[in-house]
């Protein structure tokens, strides 16, 4: 990996992460994401306001912007090596938190993680998929989903890879990210306030 590589990388990443899909999408269907809902531009909140068709509609491609970011420096500039990878996906997080598109607003990030975990470290993404998972069907909050899956993320690279690996590092900066972004979440969990999915 040469500087100019990664500095391409990570541009290619953040201008793909800097599409929004759930913006897009909502704005076809009428709809001012900003404005509707929780306000956050984001496949949870698409799916509160639109419905499951179009939240998993978002979520999909928010996945996809994130396993393009990743994978495609692992196919064509080094081939297997996660580094290029690694600054692909956290140029697709930065897009997508922060859209050159949206005045830099965005999203939280968690489906264009998992898309991009899916080329980086996929055992560590199924193992933080079953913890999602668990933890959304026994609070039904998305939030407390998210946060659990970002605690997964060091602890699964820490039994998965040794500490020298770059995706143990990637791991604990992935679950940092995640949890600041979803800071606001965290303050109307503590006050009973934040939305659910409760049946």
């Amino acid at each position: 990996m040469n500087s100019l590589e990664g500095i391409c990388v990570v541009l290619v990443g953040y201008l793909l992460g800097s599409v929004s899909f759930a913006v897009l999408v909502a704005k076809q269907q009428g709809v001012d994401i900003f404005s509707a809902g929780s306000g956050n531009p984001g496949a949870t909140n698409v799916k509160r306001v639109l419905g499951a068709q179009w939240g998993n509609t978002v979520f999909a491609l928010d996945a996809l912007k994130g396993l393009v970011a990743a994978g495609w420096p692992m196919l064509l500039l080094d081939p297997g090596e996660p580094k290029l990878a690694i600054l692909g996906l956290l140029g697709a997080l930065a897009g997508h938190s922060y859209s050159v598109f949206l005045k830099f607003r965005g999203g939280k990030g968690v489906a264009t993680t998992m898309g991009g975990l899916l080329a980086i470290m996929p055992q560590g993404l199924l193992l933080g998929l079953l913890v999602w998972v668990a933890a959304f069907y026994a609070s039904r909050v998305v939030a407390i989903a998210s946060i659990a899956f970002a605690l997964s993320l060091p602890l699964g690279s820490f039994w998965l890879y040794n500490p020298g690996d770059p995706r143990f590092a990637f791991g604990c900066v992935l679950c940092l990210l995640i949890i600041i972004r979803h800071r606001s979440n965290i303050s109307r969990l503590l006050q009973g306030k934040e939305n659910s999915f409760k049946q």
